[in-house]
């Protein structure tokens, strides 16, 4: 089988895009309900290159395969509000739980999504609102740091049985297995101890699909420093970060400076410009050296620099 980000020609990566939308729009579009997608959603779609070959990517440049999860991500789309939802939609003792949030990066420079399992009980009458919950937070950060991949943490340290949701963990596998595609970098669970968590996740393996299977990792607090480096682990995990979830404000609203989220706070442009020459200087060094840095972290500076790029620029025209 194929594998999630092979190459493919930039012209035909091109020519499945443009059949990409002209078979949307031909066959789940029109004659359809006009209220079965948010129109909004569809209209990105015929915009965005980037978006639909994400989607051809996530399945393998496959244009049916990729269509049908389109299809299944838009009416997901519809029904949870997305492009409506805010933090005021959110009831506000979720956010004040604390088990889930963004916060930290690993080794590869992806943004870290924590599901602080020991938090999580099982409730039928409030599991619409924490599925809310985590795609607000997936959207938030789509919005904020398109294209960025992210890596998820449970945490299952100090869990039981009664934090067993197979419902919630088979949602949060389908928010990247179907509805935010190229967004995963992998799954890391933290330390499991109970022989009926080593069953559950036996079953979890089954829902990830080929093309997720092996973005699982398995780490107890000897092996996660494999994977996070310790600035970005709490103590519990072996680690020296010193943060702690607290709400309100939300957490983690810098997203682009991830050496200074512990440090002193600065000001937005000093922030900006320190980002842009210590990420340019870096990108730099990574071309003259000896030894360069990996693929993964060349594209993660490029995309912060493009960003820091047009923030100076809105600055000066603004």
């Amino acid at each position: 089988m194929a594998e999630v980000g092979k190459f493919e020609p930039e012209q035909d990566i091109e020519k499945k895009i443009e059949e990409t939308r002209q078979k949307f729009n031909n066959e789940y579009v029109q004659g359809q309900e006009s209220d079965k997608y948010d129109s909004r959603d569809v209209d990105r779609l015929q915009k965005d290159d980037a978006l639909v070959e994400a989607y051809l990517t996530w399945r393998l440049f496959s244009v049916d395969d990729a269509l049908k999860m389109i299809d299944d991500s838009f009416m997901w789309r519809k029904e949870f509000s997305l492009n409506d939802l805010t933090e005021s939609s959110i009831p506000k003792w979720m956010f004040e739980t604390g088990a889930v949030f963004l916060h930290g990066y690993d080794k590869e420079g992806n943004k870290l999504f924590w599901f602080k399992v020991k938090l999580h009980t099982k409730d039928a009458k409030t599991s619409m609102d924490k599925k809310k919950y985590v795609a607000f937070w997936l959207e938030r950060y789509a919005k904020r740091e398109p294209g960025m991949p992210l890596t998820v943490v449970f945490d299952m340290a100090d869990s039981g049985i009664s934090n067993i949701d197979m419902d919630f963990v088979k949602y949060v596998i389908n928010c990247f297995k179907v509805y935010y595609p190229k967004f995963l970098c992998k799954y890391i669970k933290f330390e499991t101890i109970w022989s009926s968590f080593t069953a559950a996740w036996k079953i979890v393996r089954t829902w990830l699909g080929p093309e997720a299977i092996s973005k699982l990792k398995f780490a107890s607090k000897n092996e996660i420093q494999t994977f996070i480096g310790p600035e970005y682990l709490p103590p519990h995990m072996g680690g020296t970060d010193p943060f702690r979830y607290s709400y309100p404000p939300l957490p983690d609203d810098d997203f682009q400076t991830p050496v200074c989220e512990n440090g002193p706070i600065v000001s937005e442009d000093d922030n900006e410009s320190k980002d842009f020459e210590s990420d340019s200087k870096e990108l730099e060094s990574s071309f003259s050296s000896e030894v360069a840095i990996g693929p993964k972290k060349v594209q993660n500076l490029f995309n912060k620099l493009f960003v820091c790029w047009v923030m100076r620029v809105r600055q000066t025209l603004g």
